[in-house]
C-alpha cells in the first residue's frame, strides 16, 4: 500500500509538471499582467486608499519613469518627518503610529496618553488562552500566531460584527496582544525545542510595546534604552507600506468578502510568512554570515567587488545570482526606511562593540548595489537601492534577538497597517468583493468513460 501511495504522488508529481505549467510568453500575448505587475514594473492599481503611500519614481509628462529619491507616507505625513520629529522630542513612537493609521491625524498628548494606556491594558492574555498556546508548542511562530489570532474568535463576543466601533475595538486588541503572543510563543518553543528553562513574564504596566517586547522576551536587565529605542523605529518602519504589499492586499482581499477580523489577519500573516515576503531580512543574515568568512579583507573593496560579482553570476554562495536586501519593487535611488534604520543602527553597532561588523555592513551596501549596477546596466527597470531588509536583520541581531522571531516582528508591526486596511476596506460606500479575473489557456477534453481510460 505505502508503494502505492508513494507511485501515485510521484505520478501526479510527474503530470503536474506538463498539466499546470503555462509559458511565460503568453502572459505578454494576452496581456495579462504577471504578478500584478505593469511591464515597466509598476503595479497595477487594483484599489484606492488614504491609509499609506509607497513612491520610488514619477511619470514623465512625455512618457516613462523618473527614478527619484524614495518616499513612505503614512495617512499623509512623510515618514522621515515623522521619525525624526519623535526624535528631536526624544519619545518613543509606535503606539503614535498606530494611532495615526488607524484615526488618519495625529493625536494630542491626552488622546496618546489614553490609547497607550488602552493598548498597556489589553496586552495580558487570557489564561485559556496562555495554555492553549503552550499546547500549541511547534517550531514556527508565524503558525502559532497564525493559530492564536484565529482563537482570539472564540474569545470575542461581537468577532462577527464588522461595525466601526467594533473593528477599532478588535484592532487595539490585535496591536496589543501580538508582542505577547510572539514571546510566549518563543520561549515556548525555546524550552521545548532546547530544553532551556520556560519563561513567562507578564506584560510591565506603563511601559512601551518596544519596551514589553524586550522584557517578555528576555526579562529584566538584559536589554538596553537604545535597545528599546531601535526596536521602536523598526515597529514605525514596517508599519504599513501601502495597500500593494502582498500580506496587506491578503488582508482587504479577504476583509472584501465581510469575514470576521480574525480570519483576515490570519491570512495576512499566513501570506507574510512566505520567505519572499516577511523572510528576506533573515536571508540577509544568513548572506552577511557568509561573507564575513568569504571574505577576508573587510575592507577591501577589490575582494569584496570581485565576490558580489561572482554572486551575481551563480558561481557563489547559494548560486541564486541574488544579492539579498539589495532592490525594491517600487523604491529605485532609495528606501527611505533603509536610511533611517541606518543612522540608529550605526549607535547600536557603536554600544554594542560591532563597528567592525556595521563598517563592513555598509561598505557591502555600498558595493552590492554598484555591482548589481554594473552587472544589469542603467535604466529605472535596473536601478537599484537597498531596502530596509539589509540593516534590519542587523539591528535584531545586535539586540540578541533570535532569528525565529524577525519575521513575527515584521507581523507585530504590521498588523496597525492591517487593521486600518481592513477598516477601510469595510467602509467604503459601495462595497464590493475584490474578484479579478483569471484567463484559461488549458485545451478542451472530452470526457473519457471509466471503461476506456
Amino acid at each position: 500500500m505505502a508503494n502505492e501511495k508513494d507511485f501515485l504522488i510521484y505520478k501526479l508529481s510527474e503530470t503536474i509538471k506538463t498539466t499546470s505549467r503555462i509559458d511565460k510568453e503568453l502572459f505578454t500575448q494576452l496581456n495579462v499582467k504577471r504578478g500584478l505587475r505593469n511591464e515597466d514594473h509598476t503595479g497595477v492599481i487594483a484599489g484606492l486608499t488614504k491609509v499609506g503611500d509607497v513612491v520610488g519614481y514619477e511619470r514623465l509628462p512625455e512618457g516613462g519613469l523618473k527614478a527619484i529619491p524614495g518616499k513612505l507616507f503614512y495617512r499623509g505625513v512623510d515618514l522621515e518627518d515623522l521619525v525624526h520629529g519623535l526624535e528631536a522630542e526624544d519619545r518613543l513612537g509606535f503606539e503614535e503610529t498606530a494611532f495615526l493609521l488607524l484615526s488618519g491625524y495625529l493625536p494630542d498628548a491626552e488622546e496618546l496618553r489614553t490609547f497607550s494606556t488602552i493598548l498597556n491594558d489589553q496586552m495580558p492574555l487570557e489564561q485559556k488562552m496562555k495554555m492553549n498556546i503552550i499546547d500549541l508548542e511547534g517550531t514556527d511562530i508565524m503558525n502559532i500566531l497564525a493559530r492564536s489570532v484565529l482563537e482570539m474568535y472564540t474569545f470575542d463576543n461581537n468577532a462577527d460584527d464588522i461595525s466601526r466601533d467594533n473593528l477599532i475595538r478588535q484592532s487595539i486588541e490585535l496591536i496589543s496582544k501580538f508582542p505577547t503572543i510572539i514571546a510566549y510563543a518563543y520561549n515556548i518553543m525555546r524550552h521545548s525545542q532546547q530544553g532551556r528553562s520556560l519563561h513567562i513574564r507578564h506584560p510591565k504596566e506603563g511601559a512601551s510595546i518596544a519596551e514589553n517586547f524586550l522584557f517578555m522576551m528576555k526579562g529584566p536587565g538584559r536589554y538596553t534604552e537604545l535597545d528599546v529605542k531601535l526596536l521602536d523605529l523598526c515597529l514605525i518602519l514596517h508599519a504599513e507600506h501601502g495597500g500593494g504589499n502582498n500580506s496587506t492586499f491578503s488582508v482587504r482581499v479577504t476583509s472584501s468578502t465581510l469575514t470576521d477580523t480574525y480570519s483576515a489577519i490570519a491570512a495576512g500573516i499566513g501570506s507574510l510568512k512566505g520567505p519572499l515576503h516577511g523572510g528576506a531580512n533573515i536571508k540577509v543574515n544568513h548572506m552577511f554570515e557568509h561573507l564575513k568568512t568569504a571574505i577576508k579583507k573587510w575592507d577591501d573593496v577589490k575582494e569584496i567587488d570581485i565576490y558580489l560579482k561572482k554572486m551575481l553570476n551563480k558561481e557563489a554562495y547559494n548560486k541564486t545570482g541574488l544579492i539579498y536586501g539589495i532592490g525594491h519593487a517600487v523604491y529605485t535611488i532609495s528606501d527611505p526606511r533603509a536610511l533611517l534604520l541606518k543612522e540608529m543602527a550605526r549607535k547600536l553597532a557603536e554600544e554594542k562593540g560591532l563597528q567592525k561588523e556595521f563598517n563592513f555592513l555598509e561598505l557591502l551596501d555600498e558595493r552590492a548595489v554598484n555591482a548589481f549596477m554594473t552587472f544589469k546596466g542603467a535604466g529605472i527597470n535596473k536601478q537599484v537601492c537597498t531596502n530596509v531588509d539589509f540593516y534590519s536583520g542587523f539591528v535584531y541581531q545586535a539586540m540578541g534577538l533570535p532569528s525565529e522571531v524577525y519575521t513575527p516582528l515584521f507581523a507585530m508591526s504590521r498588523i496597525t497597517g492591517w487593521t486600518a486596511h481592513r477598516i477601510e476596506e469595510l467602509n467604503f460606500a459601495s462595497k464590493r468583493i475584490i474578484r479579478p479575473a483569471y484567463k484559461n489557456v488549458g485545451e478542451k477534453k472530452p470526457f473519457v468513460p471509466m471503461s476506456k481510460r
